[in-house]
């Protein structure tokens, strides 16, 4: 029989900012500018150059989430774990593991796997359960703090048991279900603007419910990836966990301080603080603004085109590709994508030899396609970000 202490659903109130909260147009503000300037950035990319960006983010995306939880798989091994290319080292492997199942989840999301509102109980659910069934069974379990027992982690199941988390309590296993059915009427057809604010507040809300014994902040953060996706129509192009693991303190505190309850006659009509929601939702949209100014600076067509087209020319020095090569891939970058028929006259050769250009840079892993006749079109591989676009990870260490 599960615990349940029949906890009032009051006690996560307030679920949104409310409409008199002397914040709020501030928010509106910073959510409308959000809108504005992700679009923005969106449009000013060639459709070729913006597909190929999606991959890239997406292992970023990745290894900011699970940096925040202390495990440290850079992006180049997330890009081997993908071709199914593991290291040796059975701790390394399980991470590598653990990052292409955060990688397929998200993949999910962004091909618009997901039916419904991410925050529908099933599809929460499903997360979990996505995520859990392709990790390693080693990082599976989780630890009481003072037992000191461990408990084995279920794909996509709700927690059977208290846990504690910080100073945090959540609900009994027993109310988690009404929780949950709270959560999502909350936060079902919304506005454009609440829509946006609703991205911070319900990621604190979902981990303060922890509907899971392990995993709610992946889970939580993967939701949110899927929240801003559906408001802001971003093209996945840009991800606030890099924002929130590179100010990794101050998100914890701040999400930490949305447990605390209300202050006084001044801070909200709920049980919770509706202030530290406000300063936590600033927090949120001034990240995510920031991601998107550093994302729109970083691949800016014609710098991005220069720091490229500058790689091609010192690999072909090096012998690395073969002459002419620059050429078509300075023809993807201006036009997005290329018919593999034109490729000979933009580098003036036989079809044949053209083909081997084009085959240089496919094994180089700078262009894909779709198929072998598929039109080309730019790929952006890990191990070449530190050349193509300095400061979106660290540096692979040696």
């Amino acid at each position: 029989m599960l615990e349940n202490r029949d906890e009032s659903l009051g006690l996560m109130e307030p679920m949104l900012i409310s409409e008199g909260t002397r914040a709020r147009d501030e928010l509106a503000d910073l959510a409308l500018t959000l809108a504005e300037e992700s679009a923005a950035f969106k449009n000013s990319l060639p459709g070729g150059v913006r597909i190929a960006l999606v991959d890239l983010v997406r292992s970023m995306n990745c290894y900011y989430s699970n940096l925040i939880e202390g495990h440290d798989t850079h992006p180049v091994a997330i890009e081997q774990a993908l071709k199914n290319d593991y290291s040796a080292d059975v701790g390394k492997r399980n991470l590598q593991l653990e990052a292409k199942a955060h990688i397929l989840v998200q993949q999910w999301i962004d091909q618009g796997g997901m039916k419904g509102t991410p925050t529908k109980c099933g599809n929460i659910a499903e997360i979990h359960r996505k995520f859990c069934e392709n990790v390693p069974q080693d990082l599976l379990w989780t630890e009481d703090p003072d037992t000191g027992k461990r408990f084995p982690v279920i794909p996509g199941e709700l927690r059977t048991r208290d846990v504690k988390v910080g100073n945090h309590i959540p609900v009994s296993p027993g109310a988690i279900s009404r929780f949950l059915d709270r959560f999502e009427a909350a936060y079902d057809r919304l506005g454009r603007v609440n829509a946006i604010l609703a991205a911070a507040a319900a990621h604190h809300r979902l981990v303060w419910i922890h509907p899971f014994l392990d995993g709610n902040g992946r889970v939580a953060r993967l939701m949110t990836h899927a929240m801003l996706l559906s408001a802001l129509d971003n093209g996945a192009i840009w991800s606030v966990s890099r924002g929130f693991a590179r100010s990794e303190g101050q998100y914890k505190s701040l999400l930490a301080a949305c447990d605390m309850p209300r202050r006084n006659d001044l801070d909200g009509r709920g049980t919770l603080s509706e202030e530290a929601l406000v300063a936590f939702t600033r927090f949120f949209l001034e990240t995510c603004l920031d991601q998107v100014k550093f994302m729109r600076s970083l691949i800016q067509p014609d710098k991005l085109r220069i720091r490229i087209q500058l790689w091609a020319e010192e690999s072909i020095r090096l012998g690395e590709l073969p002459p002419r090569s620059d050429r078509i891939l300075q023809a993807v970058l201006y036009r997005g994508t290329l018919p593999r028929g034109e490729t000979s006259d933009i580098v003036g050769t036989t079809d044949r030899h053209a083909r081997r250009l084009t085959a240089a840079l496919i094994e180089r892993e700078v262009l894909t396609a779709e198929s072998s006749r598929a039109p080309l079109r730019l790929s952006f591989p890990a191990r070449l970000a530190s050349r193509w676009t300095p400061g979106l990870f660290p540096d692979q260490p040696d």
